[in-house]
């Protein structure tokens, strides 16, 4: 009789392995149980400045010790949060905020004007939406303390919804001496003004983090409300786990020595749903998995090589890798993800169940490729992505060309890939992440959808034709009108293949019953709103 791994996984829980589980989940010092949360995370904090990398655990952190200036509500529409009123000149060109009472660093100074002018300036040099605020805003300047204004050179419509955008590198207002660094060197201080406070001298590097409530956070007066509202802190410590080995991770859920499993793997859902004490649930719109290559460097500089990746894919293989149970995962061919209204079905012939192989290689041989070396870079602690790469260096094999997996965590990963050099150099070739459906539907924030070059997120797509329409987007703002813009827009970027897409996939998290009002919004993890009752 053959063993799965699923079986041996459910009889290694069964077994008590929760005897495994690290003793710093035992040791550490905290308040009473019931005012700590645990959460696991699965790749550690290497960088600590969340405009530097649009990485998730940076936004998650970032959320935690920093502050918006708008949030969005559970319809997706912007909210003062630092503002206590704004409003904007007839000819729709000045805009001017005022922040309201209360807003103060971790350190015991005042929130000013010049923090967040400063802010918005560094996050403009990297954010897509700040990029067009910046391109298009002849100043951004402080009146006063408490005032600042951003004064454009044409009207932008939807600048407010920009500035509070949920997709990474969100806008987080940093100090300004810490903000006047540029947005290529990273602010390594944690001093922030959010509803949590970072604890360095309980978190350790790789393994822990540690978030403490920070008792002088004035919360807005409106009830809590999607990402927006009153952040109400109802614990006194939150520390994030790094915990590698999902079978240990899983066995300290079951144990309550954790309250939050960020992504249980598949192989743990029935699981999960058998135990009375634990609960499923559903965060947010889903993943969209994309493969992203190095316009820099060849071969897929050339748009044959790049078209070649395009037809290889099989979207049902990548998706039973990364997302095994059908009933979470589907195909993706839209570049505006599946959420309407953008969603659509432009120049999308080249979607074929199983892929095309022979196309593929076909196509590799009109771009010239004679068997240089392509490295994918491979996330070892990132199980999704670690299996997406080792099938796409299998399937490239299998066609003839030389992939090789550069393995590491997700935290190398993050600084390689803005290495634009070649792989001699410690350059890369592909690299496979996620992207939240929800984010895609915007083309002004998401970092995924530009293709301006240098300035484009990693990969460096490029395409002139491609860019002069997702500029008409800032200022169209009839539905039915950006729906012609988007699918003019994928048109395009399905024969210049500014990324490939895998398939599109829902991860659950799972918590202990005990841990209730988790705040579901896409992209962001808040650690406002939720509380801890007794077991």
């Amino acid at each position: 009789m053959t063993i799965s791994r699923r079986e041996i996984l459910k009889a290694g829980l069964a077994a008590g392995t929760a005897l495994s589980i690290p003793s710093v989940l035992r040791a550490q010092s905290a308040p009473a149980a019931t005012r700590t949360v645990h959460m696991v995370k699965t790749h550690g904090l290497s960088i600590f400045d969340p405009i530097y990398t649009a990485t998730n655990v940076t936004a998650d952190y970032g959320a935690a010790i920093y502050d918006t200036l708008f949030s969005l509500d559970a319809k997706f529409m912007p909210q003062p949060q630092m503002v206590r009123k704004w409003g904007v000149s007839d000819d729709k060109k000045t805009y001017t905020f005022e922040l309201r009472d209360g807003l103060g660093w971790h350190d015991g100074t005042p929130v000013t004007a010049a923090d967040c002018v400063a802010s918005i300036r560094r996050w403009g040099q990297v954010a897509p939406g700040g990029q067009m605020i910046m391109a298009r805003a002849s100043d951004v300047s402080k009146k006063d303390d408490k005032t600042f204004k951003i004064v454009l050179k044409e009207p932008l419509g939807p600048l407010v919804d920009i500035l509070g955008d949920l997709t990474p590198p969100c806008l987080f207002i940093m100090r300004e001496k810490d903000a006047n660094r540029p947005a290529t060197e990273q602010v390594t201080t944690t001093i922030g003004s959010g509803p949590f406070k970072f604890n360095e001298a309980l978190s350790k590097p790789g393994a822990s983090y540690t978030f403490d409530r920070n008792e002088n956070y004035v919360p807005r007066k409106e009830p809590s409300d999607g990402m927006a509202g009153g952040k109400i802190v109802n614990v006194d410590r939150v520390i994030w786990e790094v915990i590698a080995d999902q079978q240990t991770a899983m066995a300290a859920l079951q144990a309550g020595e954790i309250d939050y499993y960020e992504t249980p793997p598949a192989d743990f859902y029935s699981l999960i749903e058998s135990d009375p004490n634990l609960e499923l649930q559903v965060r947010d719109t889903g993943q969209d998995a994309v493969l992203r290559m190095n316009f820099l460097q060849p071969p897929f500089g050339n748009i044959k090589a790049r078209q070649a990746i395009l037809h290889l894919i099989d979207q049902e293989a990548f998706m039973r890798v990364m997302a095994p149970d059908p009933k979470y995962s589907s195909a993706i061919t839209s570049i505006f993800g599946s959420t309407p209204p953008y969603s659509n079905d432009e120049n999308t012939g080249w979607y074929k169940k199983g892929g095309n192989p022979e196309k593929a290689k076909q196509l590799f041989q009109e771009a010239g490729y004679a068997g240089e070396k392509i490295v994918i870079l491979d996330p070892t602690d990132w199980h999704e992505g670690d299996n997406a790469s080792q099938l796409l260096a299998s399937t490239l094999q299998k066609i003839g060309v030389n992939a090789e997996l550069a393995a590491m965590d997700w935290g190398a990963l993050s600084v390689r890939r803005a290495n634009k050099g070649p792989v001699e150099d410690g350059g890369w070739n592909i690299f496979i992440t996620t992207e939240n459906d929800y984010g895609l539907s915007n083309p002004l924030t998401d970092p995924m959808l530009p293709a301006n070059g240098d300035q484009a997120w990693y990969g460096w797509p490029k395409n002139d034709e491609y860019e002069a329409l997702r500029a008409k987007w800032a200022n169209t703002e009839a539905v039915e009108e950006r729906k012609d813009l988007a699918r003019k827009m994928q048109a395009i970027w399905w024969d210049f293949v500014g990324d490939v897409r895998l398939g599109k996939y829902v991860v659950p998290i799972a918590r202990r019953k005990t841990l209730t009002g988790l705040i579901g919004m896409p992209q962001l993890v808040p650690m406002w709103n939720m509380k801890k009752v007794p077991a």
